[in-house]
């Protein structure tokens, strides 16, 4: 038998996901769970859906008041979500 050069088993995996077209689905939804650790627990209460729409992250809030604050924000949200997931997954965020 030939000894063949190992592989990490997370390369692998990363590798059969990215060929599959399974890994921007996967992404998108880690960023989705990342929103409450992110945005924090209180905004996430007040956060009735998340879905993502050509790379724009569109979030669903109750408050207005919120909304602004969050527009204010949205850069660093953004950067913080994307750095979680650990790559870019959104290019914008839109509050709705």
């Amino acid at each position: 038998m030939k000894r063949r050069e190992a592989h990490d088993i997370t390369q692998l995996l990363n590798l059969y996901l990215r060929e599959e077209g399974l890994e921007t689905p996967l992404n998108q939804h880690r960023l989705m769970a990342a929103w409450p650790e992110v945005a924090g627990k209180v905004v996430a209460k007040y956060t009735r859906a998340l879905k993502i729409y050509n790379q724009v992250l569109v979030v669903h809030l109750n408050s207005a008041a919120l909304r602004a604050e969050l527009q204010m924000r949205r850069s660093e949200l953004m950067k913080q979500l994307n750095e979680k997931v650990g790559s870019v997954v959104i290019y914008d965020i839109k509050f709705v």
